[in-house]
């Protein structure tokens, strides 16, 4: 957790020292202090300059972190036989919605799936915020499709502006959406804000919270059934519900699927967790400063999977189940496709191909630290979360 980063070169400490100067001038124009939320927003997704905005290499190897997707194609495999079940259901053109592209990979081994069962979706539609991002998806995606597979790709500046039946997809998508921190002094709810020192260095500060994140925070401790100690301090997302129906609410028969790391509320707000869940990335090295080089690491908050249920239950869709990772895959074709590796003759690609499934899977890996809820309207896929239910635990 503590592992030192390499250093960034001259070029990155430039980008890094280019976002800072507009986050400081920022903070200035806003009085003296912006909400830790702002502070994220503007780190993340600044046009040109924040993390997911800018044109670093974020996955793989290369990049800060390893994505199920950049391990292989079985992830998407999965997901896509997942998605050609609801395709089924609703009989007729039906698109995905995949948010966050990432590198593409997801995208070209889930169209490469749906071809092969001869069940492609009327549109492959891509939400991504990063232009840099963009480019490169639909670069692989052209380089490696076939063009009539191609041409079902669209790339979307928002959520679809009309009524759509389908598959909404969202992987590792929610963990970095822009979160408040709350913290609890005297009983009273505090939020977290980031000024800065007399040498400009940025610092947290708080200040009391608005009625939304104090309404949001008391919320919890009622579900909880007792309040926060004193100093307790954490993370909430109160614009949930209010994300949730922005990209959905136009889903009129199909599947709203997440995958995220993250707890149930009960697990989430444990004494013991008293500085919150907030985790940076850099280089494959994983620690809490938020302010380390601003631009060029990824931040992130695992995900309350009660608020997201209570979020998919209120923008009018039936909660259709949680389970782990590993116990999804397993119910979406993960045997048939491990049938598949066992035939491949080049014993590299084969054994590579197993380490793929082992990450995806065990517990000390992606296997449980990651898991996947839906929410269904019009199309029923209950029976993919029998095996490994958790939602007795939300």
């Amino acid at each position: 957790m503590t592992r030192q980063a390499p250093a960034p070169d001259a070029a990155a400490q430039a980008h890094s020292d280019q976002l800072l100067s507009l986050i400081r001038g920022q903070i200035q124009a806003s009085g003296g202090v912006i909400s830790f939320a702002r502070y994220m927003e503007l780190a993340l997704y600044a046009p040109g300059l924040g993390y997911y905005s800018a044109g670093s290499r974020k996955f793989g190897a290369e990049g800060d972190f390893v994505t199920s997707p950049e391990l292989g194609p079985t992830f998407a495999e999965c997901i896509a036989q997942a998605a050609a079940q609801v395709f089924a259901q609703l009989g007729g053109e039906a698109d995905f919605f995949e948010i966050g592209g990432g590198s593409g990979a997801f995208a070209e081994a889930a169209l490469r799936r749906w071809q092969a069962m001869g069940a492609l979706p009327a549109r492959y539609l891509i939400l991504e915020p990063s232009a840099d991002l963009r480019e490169r998806q639909a670069e692989r995606l052209r380089a490696t499709l076939p063009l009539d597979v191609f041409a079902r790709v669209t790339w979307l500046d928002g959520p679809p502006e009309a009524e759509w039946r389908g598959v909404l997809f969202a992987n590792e998508v929610l963990d970095a959406l822009p979160t408040p921190r709350f913290v609890v002094r005297g009983g009273e709810v505090f939020e977290e804000h980031v000024a800065l020192s007399p040498e400009g260095a940025l610092i947290r500060v708080e200040q009391p919270a608005d009625a939304l994140l104090h309404a949001a925070v008391r919320h919890i401790e009622r579900d909880i059934g007792k309040p926060f100690a004193d100093g307790y301090r954490s993370e909430v997302l109160p614009q949930l519900p209010y994300w949730i129906q922005a990209v959905g609410g136009l889903l009129r028969d199909g599947v709203m699927l997440y995958v995220d790391y993250g707890y149930p509320r009960h697990e989430y707000y444990l004494p013991e967790r008293s500085d919150g869940t907030l985790v940076c990335h850099h280089r494959h090295t994983a620690h809490g400063d938020p302010f380390h080089l601003p631009g060029l690491q990824d931040i992130t908050a695992f995900v309350d999977f009660t608020a997201l249920a209570e979020a998919g239950v209120g923008a009018g869709f039936d909660f259709a189940g949680y389970c782990a990772q590993a116990s999804f895959l397993i119910s979406c074709g993960l045997p048939e496709r491990l049938a598949e590796i066992e035939a491949i003759e080049d014993a590299v690609e084969r054994h590579h191909r197993h380490n793929e499934v082992k990450r995806l899977t065990l517990p000390g890996e992606m296997g449980e630290r990651f898991q996947v809820m839906a929410f269904q309207r019009g199309a029923d896929v209950r029976a993919l979360f029998a095996r490994g239910d958790l939602s007795r635990r939300l």
